[in-house]
């Protein structure tokens, strides 16, 4: 339960989070590897009893604004040289901000109180502090490359109470009548936390392993006894309870205090992810896929009627050569054979989308096999991320060469060169998320957040896009460029044939719009879950079944076009190029409105800047979504209508 761009783990999860039927799983690649092997860069840590464990802290979040801030942005106790981790490309766009502590963690040492820091805070701070914590920031640690988890049991499962973590511990709390000694709509601080660090030892190496970090905050407002002393502080008489809480009501001092608790597990070091990614409601991800694979197998039906019954008809009556007379009376869409592979409208922006969209489609395939496979987990923060950046960037080649065999296939439309549509291919639509990303950077610099890209980041990203995206999209171009050009298996007539008057539902708007519900419907219960990892900063582990949901997409968004596609040219309308695009493509726009009432029904935003973002960031996602599904209903449809005009004798 974290962060979705956070997805790389020590080991990929035997437990819960993963849980499939063992033939599905094999299936799939999905099993774990054996034990005993670990990934590069994540082998297990052995601590001897003393060493120092070092707790690393990280930002604060919080669901109501989306708006990451360093954990130094508000007054903890801070030690005197603050030292940056080194982080990856995906990490820095996440907001992680990783710095050392002062937090002194022995291996196998108990602590109980034990003094943190004394805090003198002004009016400034207290204000700060009151309003991260009624924005509801939870505070991010890290301990062993684990982040900290707040337990709890998950009872709603009769007879079968289940631990589980929530990731990061509350900032503070506001008092109501339900907690004993709190004023209702005050803030209180958590200035106490309780961390429990659980270990596995085994005779097989030396030393202990750390398999669980959990911490219990606390809002304890201390006493002591005499003048306080920095360097030897005074005894607390307020550690053996009795104290109230800390309210954040007026400038003054905070006390911040710990103990640390060790316990013995009998998990083993390569499953301690297991209670993060614990997946409590795999029923749900299984209903998703009935219903998707109930809408391949309706939409399956539908082509193979096509296929086998209607088109055998026609093929059947339009290869009789004793009734050829009878052609020029004949309906269908073989009356459309002299202008089916008539070059589009706007051919170039046909070829860059689609293009782009083989780009996006490679990027996404690549990343899921190595997420099922177990390449990708949330040990390697930001590794998600990171990885799809980089496989955009090396799947330029696949996008200029798909690019420009379409542009020689359409003759390179009407005024366009070859070195206009590659360029395009490599920037266009690269370019507007880089604008829609660059203006909400600008916002989030406002709220100084640690969510905005450094400067030296934006940087980066457009050396990769510049720098080696685009060459790689040229060196596909070139490669598609000198392939012999496609030939259509019946000739374009010179003068363009006219298209009868369509029917109410055979207009583009129309079959458009319904044309995406079927792709839409076949993805929105994953979906569901895609948004609240996201945005609710929660972990996704199931790859598995978001695998199987995009084959299911994949296929049903190609069965639709088909369809729709054979209607079309049944109706004499031999316009397909832009509408087979745009028919599964328009699952997009559904998912922009999907993401419209999630925001109104699960989200508590309430800030301008945060809701900027949200819908910014959807806006992307779905222009993504449109690019990859049309080019995928655009493939299927072009396929289709090459076989069967090239099955049929035109004379």
């Amino acid at each position: 339960r974290a962060c979705i761009g956070s997805v790389a783990t020590d080991r990929p999860p035997q437990g819960r989070a993963m849980r499939l039927p063992s033939p599905l799983a094999l299936l799939l690649g999905a099993a774990a590897p054996a034990r005993g092997f670990y990934l590069p860069g994540v082998a297990p840590q052995e601590y001897a009893t003393g060493q120092r464990v070092e707790l690393k802290v990280n930002k604060l979040t919080s669901t109501k604004t989306q708006l990451p801030y360093e954990y130094y942005r508000v007054p903890y106790c801070q030690p005197a040289q603050v030292e940056n981790v080194a982080e990856n490309l995906g990490e820095v766009l996440r907001g992680d901000r990783i710095v050392n502590s002062m937090y002194d963690l022995r291996m196998n040492v108990p602590e109980t109180c034990k003094v943190l820091c004394r805090k003198q805070l002004s009016e400034e701070d207290v204000t700060l502090f009151a309003l991260r914590v009624s924005e509801e920031y939870r505070v991010h640690w890290i301990l062993d490359n684990l982040p900290a988890a707040t337990k709890f049991v998950d009872d709603s499962t009769p007879g079968e109470p289940v631990v589980v973590y929530d990731v990061g511990f509350p900032m503070g709390f506001k008092g109501s009548p339900d907690i004993a000694g709190t004023q209702e709509g005050m803030s209180y601080l958590n200035n106490h936390v309780a961390i429990t660090v659980k270990y596995h030892t085994e005779a097989t190496f030396e030393g202990a392993r750390i398999v669980g970090f959990e911490v219990e905050p606390s809002s304890v407002k201390h006493t002591y006894a005499g003048a306080w002393d920095d360097e030897r502080p005074p005894k607390l008489t307020s550690c053996a309870g009795g104290a109230g809480p800390q309210p954040l009501a007026k400038a003054g001092e905070v006390i911040f205090t710990y103990d640390v608790k060790w316990e013995q597990s009998e998990i083993k070091w390569a499953n301690r992810w297991d209670t993060y990614l614990l997946m409590g409601d795999e029923q749900i991800h299984w209903f998703s896929i009935i219903n998707s694979l109930m809408i391949v197998l309706f939409l399956s039906g539908m082509v193979a009627m096509i296929m086998m019954r209607t088109l055998h008809r026609d093929f059947q009556r339009y290869n009789q050569l004793d009734v050829a007379e009878e052609v020029e009376e004949e309906t269908g869409w073989k009356l459309v054979h002299g202008d089916v592979f008539r070059p589009p409208q706007h051919a170039t922006m046909l070829c860059v989308s689609v293009g782009t969209g083989v780009q996006i489609l490679g990027m996404l395939l690549i990343t899921m096999v190595f997420a099922v496979l177990g390449f990708l987990s949330p040990a390697n923060r930001g590794g998600l991320m990171t990885a799809m950046l980089l496989l955009f960037v090396f799947m330029g080649v696949p996008a200029g060469y798909h690019s420009a065999v379409l542009f020689k296939a359409l003759k390179g439309g009407a005024h366009a060169s070859w070195k206009q549509n590659t360029l395009l291919t490599a920037t266009f639509y690269p370019g507007i998320v880089f604008c829609v990303f660059f203006v909400l950077n600008f916002f989030i610099w406002g709220e100084a957040s640690s969510g905005a890209v450094p400067f030296g980041t934006l940087v980066a990203l457009l050396l990769l896009w510049f720098g080696i995206s685009t060459p790689l999209v040229f060196l596909g171009a070139y490669f598609g460029y000198q392939r012999k050009a496609t030939e259509f298996p019946v000739r374009t007539n010179q003068i363009p044939r006219q298209v009868p008057e369509q029917v109410w539902y055979m207009q583009p708007a129309f079959s458009v719009t319904v044309g995406g519900v079927l792709p839409f419907g076949a993805v929105f219960i994953e979906l569901f879950f895609i948004l609240s990892s996201i945005w609710l900063h929660q972990f996704y582990y199931v790859f598995g079944f978001l695998f199987l949901v995009v084959l299911i997409l994949i296929i049903t968004c190609a069965e639709i076009t088909v369809v729709m596609c054979y209607f079309q040219l049944c109706a004499e309308d031999y316009h397909w190029w832009w509408r087979a695009f745009l028919t599964s493509g328009s699952s997009a726009g559904y998912l922009f409105l999907y993401s419209v009432f999630y925001f109104a029904t699960k989200l508590e935003i309430e800030k301008f800047v945060s809701a900027l973002l949200f819908f910014g960031y959807m806006g992307i996602a779905s222009l993504i979504f449109f690019v990859m599904t049309g080019t995928i209903g655009f493939y299927a449809c072009y396929w289709f209508v090459r076989t069967i005009f090239s099955a049929v004798k035109v004379d």
